[in-house]
C-alpha cells in the first residue's frame, strides 16, 4: 500500500510518502524565515504561505518516492488540531485529490501522529505505554493502548513546555523560535544556579503548570541583576521544565505498572530532556524510546503512518470531512 501524507497544522508545510509501511519520502517547507520578524506565527501569513507552498512539496515527496499519483492507494491528511485556515489548506487539497484521483482519503489526530511518531523510528515499543507529548501547544501524558486506543492522563493546565521555552525565549530578547535557542545557550550554563519553582500541584496530579517557572524567568530579566547570565538563566529554566516533565511521566509509569516510556512531540528534540530521560528511566528500570529528532517537529511522515494504521477502517471519499482546532483526544 502506497499513502501519501500531508501537514499543515501550523507553520511547516509538508508531504510524505509511506509505501508497506516503509519511509520513502519526508519532505519540510519550513516557514521560520516567514514569522521571525514577528516573535511568533501569524495564522493569515502561514496560511497564505501553505497555498503557495503545498503543491510542489507534495510533488516533491512524489519525485523523492519515485511515483506518481497514479500509484497511490491512500491519502492521509492532518485533520486538526492546529490553525484552522492553515488545516483548510492542507485538508482542501487532499479532498481535490480524493476527488479527482478517486483515491480514498483519511483524516489524522495531529496529537495522534505525534504518539505513533515513535514507530517510524528503528525501535519500537510494545503496548501498552506511557507517552508524553511535548510541545508548542501541548503538554499531555497518555496510556497508549494500541494504535487507536490513547487515555489521556495529564495535561498542562497553562502554558505548553514548549509555548514556555519560546515565551522565555522572547523576555530575554532570544530570536525566534525561542525553544533550540534556549537550548543552545543552556548548554554553557550552570543548571543549578538559580532555583526556579517547579509546579507540581497536587500529590495526585500529573498535570503540568508553566505559567509560574515563566514568570520568574520575567522578574529576574526586569531585575537584570548584576553578574548573571543569560546561559546560567537558560539552563537553571530548561532544568525546571525538563524535570517536571520527566518526574511526571515516570511517576505515570509507577501508578500504572508500565514499563514502556515514549517521548514525542517539538520538545521531545531538547536534548537535555532526552538525556534526563534516560538518565531516570534507567534508574527506575524501565525502557525508554524516543522519537527520532526529526520526527519530533511537525512532519508528514507522522500523519502518513498513523493513516496507514487506521486506513482499512475510517478511509472514506466523501468531501464533508472538516477541520477542528480542538482534539478530542483531550477531552
Amino acid at each position: 500500500m502506497i499513502i501519501l501524507g500531508v501537514e499543515s497544522s501550523c507553520d511547516e508545510t509538508a508531504a510524505a510518502v509511506l509505501i508497506d509501511g516503509r519511509l520513502s519520502a519526508n519532505v519540510i517547507n519550513s516557514q521560520i524565515e516567514v514569522h521571525r520578524r514577528y516573535g511568533g506565527v501569524v495564522p493569515e501569513l502561514a496560511s497564505r504561505h501553505h497555498l503557495q507552498n503545498i503543491y510542489p512539496v507534495v510533488q516533491a515527496a512524489l519525485d523523492e518516492a519515485e511515483v506518481s499519483l497514479d500509484d497511490l492507494d491512500g491519502l492521509a491528511v492532518t485533520q486538526g488540531p492546529g490553525l484552522v485556515g492553515a488545516l483548510l489548506i492542507g485538508l482542501s487539497f487532499v479532498k481535490a485529490l480524493s476527488l479527482v484521483k478517486r483515491i480514498p482519503y483519511v483524516g489524522v489526530d495531529h496529537l495522534a501522529g505525534h504518539l505513533l511518531s515513535v514507530f517510524l523510528g528503528n525501535e519500537k515499543p510494545d503496548f501498552p505505554f506511557i507517552a508524553l507529548i511535548a510541545s508548542g501547544g501541548h503538554s499531555s501524558i497518555f496510556l497508549v493502548r494500541s494504535h487507536f486506543d490513547y487515555q489521556l492522563l495529564g495535561r498542562s493546565r497553562d502554558d505548553a513546555a514548549g509555548e514556555a521555552f519560546d515565551k522565555a525565549a522572547k523576555l530575554l530578547g532570544l530570536p525566534y523560535p525561542g525553544g533550540p535557542e534556549i537550548s543552545r545557550l543552556a548548554a554553557d550554563g550552570d543548571p543549578r544556579a538559580i532555583a526556579f519553582p517547579r509546579a507540581w500541584l497536587a500529590p495526585d496530579s500529573l498535570d503540568f503548570s508553566f505559567s509560574g517557572v515563566k514568570t520568574a524567568l520575567a522578574n529576574l530579566a526586569r531585575e537584570n541583576r548584576p553578574g548573571l547570565a543569560v546561559a546560567d538563566l537558560c539552563a537553571s529554566f530548561q532544568e525546571a521544565v525538563t524535570e517536571v516533565l520527566v518526574v511526571k511521566t515516570l511517576r505515570a509509569a509507577e501508578w500504572l505498572g508500565i514499563a514502556n516510556v515514549v517521548v514525542a512531540g517539538g520538545v521531545a528534540a531538547n536534548p537535555r530532556l532526552r538525556a534526563l530521560f534516560a538518565e531516570r528511566c534507567r534508574e527506575a528500570g524501565r525502557a525508554l524510546f524516543l522519537t527520532p529528532t526529526q520526527f519530533c517537529t511537525d512532519n508528514a511522515a507522522m500523519i502518513a503512518l498513523a493513516g496507514w494504521y487506521q486506513f482499512e477502517t475510517r478511509k472514506t471519499l466523501c468531501l464533508d470531512l472538516d477541520a477542528y482546532s480542538r482534539t478530542p483526544i483531550l477531552a
